[in-house]
Protein backbone atom coordinates (compact mmCIF):
# COMPACT_ATOMS: atom_id res chain seq x y z
CA UNK A 1 0.00 0.00 0.00
CA UNK A 2 1.09 3.35 -0.93
CA UNK A 3 1.86 6.48 1.17
CA UNK A 4 -0.42 9.67 0.00
CA UNK A 5 0.41 11.55 2.98
CA UNK A 6 3.11 13.53 1.56
CA UNK A 7 1.78 14.92 -1.61
CA UNK A 8 2.29 17.85 -2.76
CA UNK A 9 -1.80 18.44 -2.98
CA UNK A 10 -4.29 17.11 -1.48
CA UNK A 11 -7.22 17.80 -4.27
CA UNK A 12 -6.47 17.86 -8.36
CA UNK A 13 -9.95 18.85 -9.82
CA UNK A 14 -9.23 17.56 -13.53
CA UNK A 15 -11.46 18.90 -16.05
CA UNK A 16 -12.28 22.03 -14.07
CA UNK A 17 -12.17 24.25 -17.66
CA UNK A 18 -15.96 22.56 -18.42
CA UNK A 19 -19.25 23.43 -17.02
CA UNK A 20 -19.47 21.08 -13.72
CA UNK A 21 -16.10 20.89 -13.74
CA UNK A 22 -15.98 25.04 -13.20
CA UNK A 23 -19.21 24.64 -10.43
CA UNK A 24 -16.95 22.18 -8.36
CA UNK A 25 -14.12 24.46 -8.03
CA UNK A 26 -16.49 27.53 -7.18
CA UNK A 27 -18.03 24.81 -4.35
CA UNK A 28 -14.16 23.67 -3.13
CA UNK A 29 -13.64 27.43 -3.25
CA UNK A 30 -16.14 28.43 -0.88
CA UNK A 31 -16.77 25.46 1.22
CA UNK A 32 -13.12 23.47 1.29
CA UNK A 33 -11.57 24.15 5.05
CA UNK A 34 -8.21 26.82 4.89
CA UNK A 35 -5.42 25.18 4.24
CA UNK A 36 -6.89 22.32 2.08
CA UNK A 37 -4.42 21.98 -0.57
CA UNK A 38 -6.06 22.12 -4.28
CA UNK A 39 -5.14 22.28 -7.76
CA UNK A 40 -6.83 22.83 -10.63
CA UNK A 41 -5.91 20.72 -14.04
CA UNK A 42 -7.22 20.66 -17.66
CA UNK A 43 -5.62 20.45 -21.33
CA UNK A 44 -5.06 24.32 -22.10
CA UNK A 45 -3.12 26.66 -19.63
CA UNK A 46 -5.19 29.77 -20.99
CA UNK A 47 -8.41 27.88 -20.16
CA UNK A 48 -7.49 27.14 -16.69
CA UNK A 49 -5.84 30.66 -15.62
CA UNK A 50 -9.22 31.96 -17.19
CA UNK A 51 -11.12 29.54 -14.82
CA UNK A 52 -9.71 30.63 -12.01
CA UNK A 53 -9.88 33.81 -12.16
CA UNK A 54 -13.61 33.98 -12.15
CA UNK A 55 -13.48 31.62 -8.72
CA UNK A 56 -13.87 33.26 -5.20
CA UNK A 57 -10.91 34.40 -3.75
CA UNK A 58 -9.81 31.57 -1.66
CA UNK A 59 -9.08 30.11 -5.40
CA UNK A 60 -6.48 32.62 -6.66
CA UNK A 61 -3.10 30.78 -5.32
CA UNK A 62 -4.31 27.30 -6.63
CA UNK A 63 -1.89 25.95 -8.57
CA UNK A 64 -2.73 24.87 -12.28
CA UNK A 65 -1.71 21.79 -13.99
CA UNK A 66 -1.77 21.16 -17.83
CA UNK A 67 -2.41 17.01 -18.58
CA UNK A 68 -4.32 15.36 -20.92
CA UNK A 69 -5.90 12.06 -20.31
CA UNK A 70 -4.37 10.96 -23.57
CA UNK A 71 -1.24 11.42 -22.04
CA UNK A 72 0.45 8.96 -20.02
CA UNK A 73 3.45 10.01 -18.35
CA UNK A 74 1.61 13.14 -17.60
CA UNK A 75 -1.54 10.95 -16.03
CA UNK A 76 0.90 9.45 -14.37
CA UNK A 77 2.65 12.71 -12.84
CA UNK A 78 -0.74 14.13 -12.51
CA UNK A 79 -2.15 11.14 -10.14
CA UNK A 80 1.32 10.91 -7.87
CA UNK A 81 0.95 14.79 -7.00
CA UNK A 82 -1.90 14.49 -4.86
CA UNK A 83 -3.87 12.47 -2.42
CA UNK A 84 -7.19 12.43 -3.97
CA UNK A 85 -8.11 13.45 -8.00
CA UNK A 86 -11.58 14.28 -8.59
CA UNK A 87 -12.68 14.22 -12.50
CA UNK A 88 -15.37 15.38 -14.27
CA UNK A 89 -13.74 14.51 -17.98
CA UNK A 90 -16.24 12.76 -19.73
CA UNK A 91 -17.93 10.73 -21.72
CA UNK A 92 -15.42 8.71 -19.26
CA UNK A 93 -15.88 5.65 -21.63
CA UNK A 94 -14.11 7.43 -24.09
CA UNK A 95 -11.15 9.77 -21.90
CA UNK A 96 -11.72 8.11 -18.57
CA UNK A 97 -10.05 4.72 -18.36
CA UNK A 98 -6.06 5.83 -18.65
CA UNK A 99 -6.93 8.08 -15.55
CA UNK A 100 -8.31 5.62 -13.36
CA UNK A 101 -5.06 3.20 -14.31
CA UNK A 102 -2.86 6.00 -13.29
CA UNK A 103 -4.66 6.62 -9.57
CA UNK A 104 -4.62 3.11 -9.09
CA UNK A 105 -1.01 2.59 -9.74
CA UNK A 106 -0.22 5.84 -7.44
CA UNK A 107 -2.59 4.60 -4.69
CA UNK A 108 -4.59 7.81 -5.19
CA UNK A 109 -8.28 8.13 -4.32
CA UNK A 110 -10.32 9.08 -7.51
CA UNK A 111 -13.66 10.12 -7.42
CA UNK A 112 -16.16 10.94 -10.67
CA UNK A 113 -19.37 11.57 -12.36
CA UNK A 114 -19.92 8.49 -14.19
CA UNK A 115 -23.22 7.31 -15.44
CA UNK A 116 -21.99 4.60 -17.73
CA UNK A 117 -22.18 0.63 -16.69
CA UNK A 118 -19.93 -0.11 -19.67
CA UNK A 119 -17.03 2.32 -18.47
CA UNK A 120 -17.66 1.59 -14.53
CA UNK A 121 -17.09 -2.37 -15.32
CA UNK A 122 -14.12 -1.53 -17.37
CA UNK A 123 -12.42 -0.05 -14.81
CA UNK A 124 -13.84 -2.72 -12.35
CA UNK A 125 -11.79 -5.15 -14.18
CA UNK A 126 -9.05 -2.90 -15.62
CA UNK A 127 -7.64 -1.81 -11.99
CA UNK A 128 -9.94 -3.17 -8.80
CA UNK A 129 -6.65 -5.29 -7.61
CA UNK A 130 -4.32 -3.22 -8.48
CA UNK A 131 -6.50 -0.72 -6.49
CA UNK A 132 -6.24 -2.96 -3.21
CA UNK A 133 -3.00 -3.49 -3.80
CA UNK A 134 -2.21 -0.02 -4.15
CA UNK A 135 -4.71 1.02 -1.22
CA UNK A 136 -6.61 3.52 -3.86
CA UNK A 137 -10.51 3.88 -3.27
CA UNK A 138 -11.39 4.09 -6.63
CA UNK A 139 -15.14 5.88 -6.52
CA UNK A 140 -17.45 6.15 -8.50
CA UNK A 141 -20.87 7.93 -9.58
CA UNK A 142 -20.27 10.68 -6.98
CA UNK A 143 -23.02 13.08 -8.49
CA UNK A 144 -26.70 12.85 -8.94
CA UNK A 145 -25.89 9.81 -10.24
CA UNK A 146 -25.49 7.83 -7.83
CA UNK A 147 -25.41 9.40 -4.52
CA UNK A 148 -28.85 9.92 -3.45
CA UNK A 149 -29.35 6.29 -4.41
CA UNK A 150 -26.76 4.84 -3.04
CA UNK A 151 -26.40 6.66 0.17
CA UNK A 152 -30.02 6.09 0.35
CA UNK A 153 -30.28 2.77 0.38
CA UNK A 154 -27.54 2.78 2.82
CA UNK A 155 -29.21 4.71 5.44
CA UNK A 156 -32.57 2.53 4.95
CA UNK A 157 -29.97 -0.55 6.10
CA UNK A 158 -28.68 1.08 8.78
CA UNK A 159 -32.01 2.20 10.47
CA UNK A 160 -33.40 -1.44 9.71
CA UNK A 161 -30.49 -2.92 11.03
CA UNK A 162 -30.43 -0.32 14.29
CA UNK A 163 -34.20 -1.37 14.98
CA UNK A 164 -33.52 -5.46 14.66
CA UNK A 165 -35.98 -5.15 12.07
CA UNK A 166 -34.25 -7.75 9.67
CA UNK A 167 -32.71 -7.14 6.35
CA UNK A 168 -34.31 -5.17 2.97
CA UNK A 169 -36.67 -6.95 0.82
CA UNK A 170 -37.71 -4.36 -1.38
CA UNK A 171 -36.86 -0.52 -1.86
CA UNK A 172 -38.16 1.48 -4.57
CA UNK A 173 -36.90 4.64 -5.27
CA UNK A 174 -39.51 7.54 -6.63
CA UNK A 175 -37.43 10.54 -7.93
CA UNK A 176 -39.07 14.14 -8.57
CA UNK A 177 -36.71 16.92 -9.65
CA UNK A 178 -36.50 20.08 -11.31
CA UNK A 179 -33.86 20.58 -13.91
CA UNK A 180 -32.37 19.63 -17.21
CA UNK A 181 -30.08 17.05 -18.39
CA UNK A 182 -26.36 18.27 -18.97
CA UNK A 183 -24.56 18.03 -22.33
CA UNK A 184 -22.32 15.63 -20.56
CA UNK A 185 -25.31 13.35 -19.46
CA UNK A 186 -26.30 13.31 -23.63
CA UNK A 187 -22.81 13.27 -24.65
CA UNK A 188 -22.48 9.79 -22.25
CA UNK A 189 -25.36 8.26 -23.68
CA UNK A 190 -24.65 8.69 -27.38
CA UNK A 191 -20.99 7.40 -26.74
CA UNK A 192 -22.78 3.95 -24.90
CA UNK A 193 -25.10 4.00 -28.03
CA UNK A 194 -21.91 4.04 -30.33
CA UNK A 195 -20.39 1.50 -27.84
CA UNK A 196 -23.39 -0.94 -28.70
CA UNK A 197 -22.56 -0.23 -32.51
CA UNK A 198 -19.49 -1.07 -32.70
CA UNK A 199 -20.24 -4.37 -30.22
CA UNK A 200 -23.74 -5.38 -29.84
CA UNK A 201 -22.96 -7.88 -26.99
CA UNK A 202 -22.19 -4.93 -25.00
CA UNK A 203 -26.09 -4.03 -24.78
CA UNK A 204 -26.43 -7.58 -23.41
CA UNK A 205 -23.63 -6.43 -20.39
CA UNK A 206 -25.32 -3.12 -19.87
CA UNK A 207 -28.80 -4.84 -19.63
CA UNK A 208 -27.74 -7.07 -16.90
CA UNK A 209 -29.48 -6.01 -13.57
CA UNK A 210 -26.03 -7.37 -11.63
CA UNK A 211 -23.68 -5.84 -14.67
CA UNK A 212 -21.39 -4.18 -11.88
CA UNK A 213 -21.17 -7.23 -9.72
CA UNK A 214 -17.70 -8.26 -8.44
CA UNK A 215 -19.02 -12.00 -8.27
CA UNK A 216 -22.07 -12.25 -10.81
CA UNK A 217 -22.21 -16.30 -10.49
CA UNK A 218 -22.61 -15.26 -6.82
CA UNK A 219 -25.61 -13.03 -6.81
CA UNK A 220 -28.99 -13.58 -5.40
CA UNK A 221 -31.51 -15.05 -7.67
CA UNK A 222 -34.59 -12.94 -7.23
CA UNK A 223 -35.66 -11.10 -10.52
CA UNK A 224 -34.70 -7.11 -10.24
CA UNK A 225 -37.28 -4.30 -11.47
CA UNK A 226 -37.61 -3.66 -14.86
CA UNK A 227 -35.67 -0.35 -15.51
CA UNK A 228 -37.94 0.74 -18.29
CA UNK A 229 -41.52 0.28 -18.65
CA UNK A 230 -45.33 1.83 -19.11
CA UNK A 231 -46.51 4.72 -16.86
CA UNK A 232 -47.69 3.12 -13.49
CA UNK A 233 -49.76 4.07 -10.85
CA UNK A 234 -48.99 3.96 -7.29
CA UNK A 235 -51.30 3.03 -4.37
CA UNK A 236 -51.86 6.21 -3.03
CA UNK A 237 -52.90 7.52 -6.91
CA UNK A 238 -50.00 9.02 -7.80
CA UNK A 239 -48.15 8.70 -11.02
CA UNK A 240 -44.91 7.25 -11.99
CA UNK A 241 -42.61 6.89 -15.21
CA UNK A 242 -39.36 5.53 -15.95
CA UNK A 243 -36.54 7.28 -14.40
CA UNK A 244 -33.39 8.15 -17.11
CA UNK A 245 -31.26 7.03 -14.11
CA UNK A 246 -32.32 4.03 -13.21
CA UNK A 247 -30.29 1.92 -15.54
CA UNK A 248 -27.09 3.12 -13.83
CA UNK A 249 -28.10 3.62 -10.40
CA UNK A 250 -29.62 0.41 -9.77
CA UNK A 251 -26.23 -1.25 -10.50
CA UNK A 252 -24.45 1.22 -8.44
CA UNK A 253 -26.78 0.46 -5.44
CA UNK A 254 -26.45 -3.36 -5.85
CA UNK A 255 -22.83 -3.17 -6.18
CA UNK A 256 -22.79 -1.51 -2.77
CA UNK A 257 -24.74 -4.42 -1.39
CA UNK A 258 -22.59 -6.89 -3.14
CA UNK A 259 -19.42 -5.51 -1.67
CA UNK A 260 -20.74 -5.29 1.80
CA UNK A 261 -21.33 -9.33 1.41
CA UNK A 262 -25.18 -8.79 0.87
CA UNK A 263 -25.43 -7.07 4.47
CA UNK A 264 -28.67 -5.26 2.67
CA UNK A 265 -30.40 -8.27 2.02
CA UNK A 266 -29.76 -11.22 -0.50
CA UNK A 267 -33.14 -10.91 -1.44
CA UNK A 268 -33.33 -7.53 -1.75
CA UNK A 269 -35.23 -5.98 -4.80
CA UNK A 270 -34.16 -2.38 -5.70
CA UNK A 271 -35.96 -0.50 -8.08
CA UNK A 272 -36.60 3.47 -10.01
CA UNK A 273 -38.90 5.49 -10.95
CA UNK A 274 -39.74 9.19 -11.40
CA UNK A 275 -43.15 10.86 -9.48
CA UNK A 276 -44.89 12.85 -12.06
CA UNK A 277 -47.68 13.70 -10.27
CA UNK A 278 -50.98 12.39 -9.48
CA UNK A 279 -54.77 13.21 -11.25
CA UNK A 280 -54.93 13.90 -15.05
CA UNK A 281 -51.48 15.69 -15.39
CA UNK A 282 -49.77 13.23 -13.65
CA UNK A 283 -50.85 10.55 -15.62
CA UNK A 284 -50.30 13.04 -18.83
CA UNK A 285 -46.72 13.78 -17.60
CA UNK A 286 -45.69 9.87 -16.87
CA UNK A 287 -46.94 9.01 -20.90
CA UNK A 288 -45.18 12.38 -21.89
CA UNK A 289 -41.45 11.03 -20.24
CA UNK A 290 -42.20 7.63 -20.97
CA UNK A 291 -42.61 8.25 -25.15
CA UNK A 292 -39.96 10.88 -24.48
CA UNK A 293 -37.51 8.61 -23.06
CA UNK A 294 -38.30 5.87 -26.50
CA UNK A 295 -37.98 8.34 -28.77
CA UNK A 296 -34.52 9.60 -27.84
CA UNK A 297 -33.03 6.48 -27.21
CA UNK A 298 -34.36 5.42 -30.26
CA UNK A 299 -33.91 8.84 -32.38
CA UNK A 300 -29.63 8.95 -31.25
CA UNK A 301 -29.67 5.10 -32.23
CA UNK A 302 -30.15 6.09 -35.88
CA UNK A 303 -27.15 7.46 -36.98
CA UNK A 304 -28.61 10.14 -39.48
CA UNK A 305 -31.22 11.48 -36.79
CA UNK A 306 -28.40 11.95 -34.15
CA UNK A 307 -26.24 14.00 -36.18
CA UNK A 308 -29.56 16.49 -36.65
CA UNK A 309 -29.84 15.68 -32.69
CA UNK A 310 -26.28 16.79 -31.57
CA UNK A 311 -27.71 20.73 -33.28
CA UNK A 312 -30.40 21.45 -30.93
CA UNK A 313 -29.55 19.09 -27.54
CA UNK A 314 -27.24 20.71 -24.82
CA UNK A 315 -23.43 20.22 -26.02
CA UNK A 316 -20.66 18.50 -23.42
CA UNK A 317 -19.41 21.45 -20.97
CA UNK A 318 -22.06 23.67 -21.51
CA UNK A 319 -25.19 24.50 -19.12
CA UNK A 320 -27.98 26.96 -17.99
CA UNK A 321 -27.49 29.95 -16.21
CA UNK A 322 -27.23 30.70 -13.01
CA UNK A 323 -30.69 31.68 -12.43
CA UNK A 324 -32.02 28.77 -13.65
CA UNK A 325 -29.76 26.43 -11.91
CA UNK A 326 -30.48 28.05 -8.73
CA UNK A 327 -34.36 27.35 -9.06
CA UNK A 328 -33.48 23.74 -9.88
CA UNK A 329 -34.60 20.97 -6.93
CA UNK A 330 -34.31 17.16 -6.40
CA UNK A 331 -36.10 14.99 -4.00
CA UNK A 332 -35.22 11.16 -4.07
CA UNK A 333 -37.49 9.05 -1.83
CA UNK A 334 -37.07 5.48 -1.08
CA UNK A 335 -39.54 3.20 0.39
CA UNK A 336 -38.43 0.21 2.21
CA UNK A 337 -39.54 -3.22 2.88
CA UNK A 338 -37.86 -5.64 5.88
CA UNK A 339 -37.40 -9.13 6.01
CA UNK A 340 -39.49 -8.84 9.40
CA UNK A 341 -42.18 -6.57 7.32
CA UNK A 342 -41.39 -3.49 9.12
CA UNK A 343 -41.63 -0.23 6.42
CA UNK A 344 -39.07 2.80 6.45
CA UNK A 345 -39.37 5.64 4.14
CA UNK A 346 -35.75 7.62 3.45
CA UNK A 347 -35.35 11.01 1.86
CA UNK A 348 -32.53 12.52 -0.04
CA UNK A 349 -33.55 15.99 -1.26
CA UNK A 350 -31.66 19.52 -2.00
CA UNK A 351 -31.31 22.59 -3.57
CA UNK A 352 -30.14 23.42 -7.09
CA UNK A 353 -30.45 21.86 -10.59
CA UNK A 354 -29.61 18.09 -10.16
CA UNK A 355 -27.48 17.66 -13.09
CA UNK A 356 -25.13 21.14 -12.53
CA UNK A 357 -25.58 22.95 -9.39
CA UNK A 358 -26.06 19.38 -6.83
CA UNK A 359 -23.87 17.30 -8.35
CA UNK A 360 -20.91 20.03 -8.11
CA UNK A 361 -22.09 19.75 -4.75
CA UNK A 362 -21.61 16.25 -4.42
CA UNK A 363 -18.38 15.99 -5.99
CA UNK A 364 -17.34 18.59 -4.23
CA UNK A 365 -17.78 17.23 -0.75
CA UNK A 366 -17.14 14.22 -2.02
CA UNK A 367 -13.23 15.01 -2.43
CA UNK A 368 -13.00 16.62 0.49
CA UNK A 369 -14.24 13.47 2.34
CA UNK A 370 -11.40 11.24 0.24
CA UNK A 371 -8.55 13.33 1.47
CA UNK A 372 -9.84 14.61 5.31
CA UNK A 373 -12.02 12.03 6.78
CA UNK A 374 -11.24 8.92 9.07
CA UNK A 375 -13.23 6.33 6.19
CA UNK A 376 -13.76 2.60 6.34
CA UNK A 377 -10.57 0.61 5.91
CA UNK A 378 -11.75 -0.23 1.99
CA UNK A 379 -9.75 0.06 -1.06
CA UNK A 380 -10.41 -1.00 -4.77
CA UNK A 381 -13.06 -0.07 -7.00
CA UNK A 382 -16.08 0.91 -4.97
CA UNK A 383 -19.10 3.14 -4.71
CA UNK A 384 -19.95 6.29 -2.68
CA UNK A 385 -21.98 4.17 -0.12
CA UNK A 386 -18.75 1.71 0.70
CA UNK A 387 -15.75 3.99 0.15
CA UNK A 388 -17.65 6.69 2.22
CA UNK A 389 -20.88 6.38 3.68
CA UNK A 390 -21.79 8.20 7.17
CA UNK A 391 -19.16 10.69 6.48
CA UNK A 392 -19.99 11.64 2.82
CA UNK A 393 -23.98 11.76 4.48
CA UNK A 394 -22.76 13.84 7.42
CA UNK A 395 -20.92 15.87 4.87
CA UNK A 396 -23.65 16.91 2.48
CA UNK A 397 -25.74 17.67 5.16
CA UNK A 398 -23.89 20.44 6.41
CA UNK A 399 -23.40 21.69 2.59
CA UNK A 400 -27.18 22.02 2.49
CA UNK A 401 -28.96 18.66 1.51
CA UNK A 402 -31.39 16.87 3.35
CA UNK A 403 -30.59 12.79 4.43
CA UNK A 404 -32.95 11.22 6.66
CA UNK A 405 -34.86 7.84 7.48
CA UNK A 406 -38.47 7.54 9.25
CA UNK A 407 -40.55 4.43 10.12
CA UNK A 408 -43.40 4.33 8.30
Amino acid sequence: MLAVMDREHDVVLFGVTGFVGALTAEHLARYAPAGVRIALAGRSADKLAATRAGLPPAARGWPLIVADSRDPAGLAALAASTRVLATTVGPYARYGLPVVEACARAGTHYADLTGEVLFVRAAIDAVHELALESGARIVHACGYDSIPSDLGTLMLHERAEADGAGQLTDVRLVATVRGGFSGGTIDSLRAQIEAYESNPGLRRVAADPHALSPDRTAEPTPGQPRDAGIPSRAADGSWHAPFVMAPFNTRIVRRSNALLDWAYGPALRYGEVMGTGSGVTGALAAAGITGGLVGLVGAMSVKPVRGLLDRVLPAPGTGPSEQTRAKGWFRSVLHATTSSGRRYRATVAGPGDPGYAATAVMLGQSALCLALDDLPQRSGSLTPATAMGRPLIDRLRVAGHRYDVVAV
